[in-house]
């Protein structure tokens, strides 16, 4: 079980509690911590941006730990971090319990210089024999800094040549060489935590987790949680609802739009609006292929209640040709029973001015134009 670290920025706009000005970010922002186990969300801590990245990482990841631990004893764990989070004091928390890491090792001079061989040879091999193609390679390091690493470790490190510039990538890792040789360490298993960026993204564009435009922490810090669990609802319902079909793998902000936001087409004629619900056509087709329960058509689904009342009295048109005398009739027929096949509206009379059999008059008609009686048909 691979469990993702990162840290992101959450740009503030006002004098909210905790303000601070990030220069990587250029922003004054939060930086909120997330924990992810592939695309199930495990923690979301807001945090002032004046500390360091890897700040109450270790109280999580000891806290998520123990939990999984409890549930499943012989779980392997993995931690899978950028540099931001290369701290001794993880690290040696890790290799003292049993959890491997993997952390990417911000590049500075002395690595530099040990692979400094590497990166003329896939200059050279670029530029003599693949007409300037970018070229990589990978090497062995035994690493250790000199005042905040407390033992030496095994250090990945990639030498390419994009065909302008060396572009030199190093990691930081537990695993010995025979179980993950040093290209299937950072290509299958240090990349791969790049969807955890995604599964980021799609909380603060698609369920708004970076709205913390409230004034304190604790109550940012609220509202975080907020969308965090909005999160792990659509995520389930991606795993065992959607199984199958083509949104099993669509982000939270296209579940919104498709599922969660059903639209109702409204059509008005000489006597009445209607209203009905519109799933879509797939989903529907999606269904009846599984076997599973069909949707009600939406032939015989009508919205009903105060939110149509609500929609139908903003609808120029509507108030326009209907005259506003249906509004009023249908806030009356409102308490009718689900799945009554038409709107309770009025209905005309006979020539005589005597109600057709079968149906009511209301007791406190409302005046209409013509002077007839305002009637509602019966409920079934």
């Amino acid at each position: 079980m691979v469990l993702d670290l990162d840290a992101t920025d959450d740009p503030i706009h006002g004098t909210q509690e905790g303000r601070f000005f990030h220069g990587y970010y250029g922003n004054y922002c939060y930086m909120p911590l997330y924990i992810f186990a592939g695309d199930f969300l495990l923690a979301a801590k807001l945090r002032t941006s004046g500390i360091d990245a890897a700040a109450g990482a270790m109280e999580e990841v000891q806290r998520i730990v123990a939990r999984i631990r409890e549930r499943w004893p012989d779980a392997k764990l993995v931690l899978r971090a950028d540099s931001g989070f290369a701290r001794d004091d993880l690290m040696a928390w890790c290799e003292d319990t049993g959890v491997d890491f993997v952390f990417r090792l911000a590049r500075n001079k002395r690595l530099e210089q040990m692979i400094a061989a590497d990166l003329k040879l896939v200059r050279a091999v670029s530029q003599e024999e693949r007409d300037g193609a970018p070229t990589r390679a990978y090497c062995e390091l035994r690493y250790q800094t000199r005042d905040s690493w407390t033992r030496e470790r095994r250090v990945v490190a990639k030498a390419e040549w994009l065909g302008d510039k060396h572009n030199p990538r190093f990691v930081v890792t537990s695993f010995c060489e025979q179980t993950y040789p040093a290209q299937s360490l950072y290509e299958e298993l240090y990349c791969a935590r790049g969807d955890m960026e995604n599964r980021i993204k799609e909380q603060q564009l698609g369920l708004f987790a970076d709205r913390t435009s409230a004034h304190t922490l604790r109550a940012n810090q609220l509202r975080l949680w907020f969308a965090s669990v909005a999160y792990v609802l659509l995520n389930l319902l991606r795993h065992f609802g959607l199984r199958g079909t083509e949104m099993e793998r669509a982000q939270a902000g296209s579940l919104r739009l498709r599922l969660l936001k059903v639209a109702a087409l409204v059509r008005v004629s000489v006597r009445r609006p209607r209203a009905r619900q519109c799933p879509p056509r797939r989903a529907v087709a999606e269904r009846r292929g599984s076997g599973a329960k069909p949707l009600r058509s939406h032939r015989r689904t009508a919205v009903h209640g105060e939110p149509l009342l609500a929609t139908l009295r903003h609808q120029p048109s509507v108030r326009a040709r209907c005259g506003g005398r249906c509004l009023s009739t249908l806030r009356r027929g409102t308490t009718a029973a689900a799945g009554t096949p038409h709107w309770a509206m009025s209905a005309p009379s006979s020539t005589s001015g005597t109600p057709r059999p079968g149906v009511q008059q209301l007791d406190e008609p409302v005046q209409r134009k013509r002077g007839k009686p305002n009637l509602i048909l019966p409920q079934e």
